[in-house]
């Protein structure tokens, strides 16, 4: 494998942002953009770097966001950053939300049993439901439940999806299900268009999961169907606790969406990596570098949406006034603050299938998908 691998499946090596923009066809977002979209660290401190026909999705009315999840462990700040960009969009232009839920993904790829996965979905489902998405402007697809829609429309862009795109895109599949797997892919993201007619779809999400836009994208462009190219908004990976390297629900130490504060608190205080000094004495003599300390990425990331407050930060580790102890107690207790609301939400969901329903695509809505595509029931 490569040196900077980077697939849906595994990332590898150092990752070069700007030499995946062209490996991949992006470009980087301007900052007339940035400016468009509602105010967000994430967007204006460039974790969400790059694009595709982002100026199509915040010109036009209706928009639809979709970005998903597969139940491969305890969701952790990497997803809930994702999810609760998506429903700051729905809030700012009353966009709708699409979240499909590949808990079909994990027989092909993942080492996990049904058991497992079945655990997993119904936590994952928890999590979701706690963000606050608007269940009239939110449809939450699981792929072995609504299998009634997510089929037909797999089956009918598999026949779209060539062994040539295939394999230029994710490489060689090693079983046939992750051979057909882009086409359930595709069948996510151009699901909104097939539902409520053709309009601009924006999928944020890390770009390591690019290379399905991609498929979806080159699917579309047949014009088979009544869709356009989905677009897309890329992001950096938020760095795992150890450094440098994407944040995982199966691997190494990730802050989980039900840590308590003692929790979130020993996480960091244990495993963060900081940019801090070997000693007190030579940290207040040279300063620390918060370009590679964790507490800092994941403050300037999501959890310090003042800028000025950011900065005054900075300036203060870079001085060495502030100690790299003291950098890791104060992320540790915004991210506390933010886990603390998200967790009372959850709590406060007592059956979770039965809040699910007003999130499930409706009767007219399926069969408004499965009719785009020539699918008929008799």
């Amino acid at each position: 494998m490569p040196a900077d691998s980077v697939t849906p499946y595994s990332v590898e090596g150092d990752v070069d942002y700007e030499k995946l923009l062209a490996r991949f066809g992006a470009e980087a977002l301007t900052r007339e953009q940035r400016q468009r979209f509602p105010d967000q660290p994430l967007v204006r401190r460039g974790l969400f770097y790059a694009g595709r026909d982002v100026d199509d999705f915040l010109a036009s009315e209706p928009q639809s966001v979709v970005t998903g999840v597969g139940p491969s462990g305890p969701m952790h700040l990497g997803h809930a950053m994702v999810f609760y960009f998506a429903k700051r969009l729905q809030d700012a232009f009353g966009a709708r939300v699409y979240v499909p839920v590949s808990d079909d993904e994990k027989y092909a790829f993942k080492d996990q049993t049904p058991t497992e996965t079945t655990e997993y979905l119904r936590e994952n489902l928890r999590d979701l439901l706690a963000v606050g998405f608007d269940p009239a402007l939110t449809r939450i697809v699981v792929d072995t439940e609504d299998a009634d829609v997510v089929y037909p429309l797999a089956t009918a862009f598999g026949t779209d999806v060539t062994h040539s795109t295939l394999e230029a895109v994710y490489g060689t599949p090693s079983n046939v299900g992750q051979a057909f797997y882009p086409a359930v892919q595709t069948a996510h993201l151009l699901l909104p268009q097939l539902v409520h007619g053709e309009h601009a779809t924006l999928v944020p999400i890390a770009v390591d999961q690019d290379p399905h836009v991609r498929v979806s994208r080159d699917v579309a462009s047949k014009a088979r169907y009544p869709v356009r190219k989905p677009g897309a908004l890329l992001m950096q990976f938020l760095p795992s606790l150890g450094g440098p390297g994407k944040m995982s629900s199966s691997e190494g130490v990730a802050i989980r969406l039900t840590d308590d504060a003692e929790t979130v608190r020993e996480k960091i205080r244990t495993h963060a990596f900081t940019g801090g000094r070997a000693s007190v004495e030579e940290h207040r003599e040279h300063g620390g570098d918060p370009d590679v300390d964790v507490p800092f990425q994941y403050l300037s990331a999501f959890f310090e949406p003042d800028d000025r407050e950011l900065a005054r930060i900075e300036r203060a580790y870079r001085s060495g006034e502030l100690l790299s102890g003291e950098l890791k107690d104060l992320a540790a207790d915004r991210i506390a603050e933010f886990l603390a609301d998200h967790q009372r939400r959850r709590a406060a969901i007592p059956d979770v299938r039965a809040e699910l329903a007003a999130y499930r695509l409706t009767e007219d809505e399926r069969e408004r998908a499965r009719a785009a595509v020539g699918f008929q029931r008799p």
